[in-house]
């Protein structure tokens, strides 16, 4: 899905190159309440159109080599990762910076290790990949720091130390949004059996939400039998688990997935069967659109948003300084959040679409409506 748009964006991008290339300014160094009016200027008009180009110009950086950075995934073709290319392509555009997009479609840590060689032996400027395996990416790792080519962790991530040398890793407490979905588990279900759904079990973007909620629920002290359901690595797979393991489970009493696609597959199992109504309990993580569409009907009771738009726009934004630093400026983790959507605030989700939760590939400036919502 996601590769679908590349040629278009690649378009897009020469197109508004002029036009984003006045914002390239100091947004992270200092520049402060200026550059961020000169960006709102760059993207068309600022503040009611009160801030020229000119002005926009004034906070740019410096030219610079347009840098490289080659971000390695490990589903390459997952719906999840479309606002997260997205991202990327809007921080590239405003930094003049240039991306790659590879990896393995199938979560084959052996072809991201390829990728990342290959990315060292290309001498990109920046390299970003999740750290899916606790070992396998170590020694590549290692091997492009060496080459002098800083990289950079998203999405998933393993135990910081001498054996995981990666600068820095922006995206999710995956543990800690584990834990609290298992909170929120417990808070619906008091006893019976409960099915814990995750694409490709031991991988480190998702066993650590499984180890979370596993330990949240025994730590309730409630009598909940925990199921735990490979799904697999494609949408239509996961759906086909999961629809077996309800057809074979039918007294179970909920229905969560620590995935993108589980969690879509859990949303449409639990509408095909009506389990709501028979009292049964569904959620998991991630704002594909037919989990938006099934919360604001009533079939799960809630996903959890990650925000992949910010795991690829914020780790080309630290690349970025990095790079024109010298190395001097950063790098830092940064935790990309956790949020649950509900029924009751699912709406804004459903009712808007835009590049940052992937649904379509126009910029805009999505204009705030009523009071935040923490």
């Amino acid at each position: 899905m996601a590769q679908q748009h590349d040629d278009d964006q690649q378009h897009e991008q020469e197109r508004d190159g002029n036009r984003f290339s006045a914002a390239r300014r100091g947004l992270m160094q200092g520049a402060g309440l200026g550059a961020a009016l000169s960006f709102m200027s760059a993207l068309g008009g600022g503040a009611g159109g009160l801030i020229s180009q000119a002005q926009a110009a004034e906070a740019a950086f410096p030219s610079h080599k347009k840098w490289k950075i080659v971000f390695v995934n490990h589903v390459t073709t997952n719906p999840f990762f479309v606002p997260t290319q997205y991202g990327i392509q809007d921080a590239c555009a405003l930094l003049g910076m240039d991306y790659q997009w590879t990896g393995s479609a199938t979560s084959d840590a052996g072809e991201m290790v390829r990728a990342v060689n290959s990315a060292i032996a290309a001498k990109a400027d920046a390299i970003a990949v999740p750290i899916v395996d606790p070992s396998a990416f170590d020694k590549p790792i290692q091997a492009a720091l060496d080459a002098g080519i800083p990289v950079f962790a998203y999405n998933a991530d393993a135990p910081r130390g001498k054996h995981n040398p990666r600068l820095a890793y922006i995206g999710q407490d995956l543990y800690l949004s584990g834990y609290q979905m298992g909170e929120r588990i417990v808070s619906l279900i008091d006893s019976g059996m409960v099915a814990l759904f995750i694409a490709t079990p031991g991988q480190l973007n998702i066993q650590p939400r499984l180890d979370g909620a596993s330990d949240a629920i025994k730590k309730s002290g409630k009598k909940i039998d925990i199921q735990t359901v490979a799904t697999g690595a494609t949408v239509n797979e996961e759906l086909s688990k999961i629809k077996s393991f309800y057809l074979g489970h039918q007294d179970l009493k909920g229905m969560f997935a620590v995935d993108a696609g589980s969690t879509q597959g859990v949303a449409q199992v639990m509408k095909d069967s009506n389990l709501t109504a028979k009292g049964v309990h569904g959620g998991g993580f991630d704002l594909l659109p037919t989990t938006i569409q099934l919360i604001h009907e009533g079939f799960l009771d809630f996903t959890i948003d990650q925000q992949p738009y910010v795991q690829g726009f914020y780790t080309v934004m630290e690349s970025f300084v990095f790079l024109a630093s010298g190395g001097l400026v950063g790098p830092a983790d940064i935790n990309t959040g956790l949020k649950f959507v509900t029924k009751a605030t699912v709406e804004p989700y459903l009712n808007t679409s835009t590049r940052y939760e992937g649904k379509t590939t126009k910029p805009q400036i999505v204009p705030m409506n009523g009071a935040i919502k923490s």
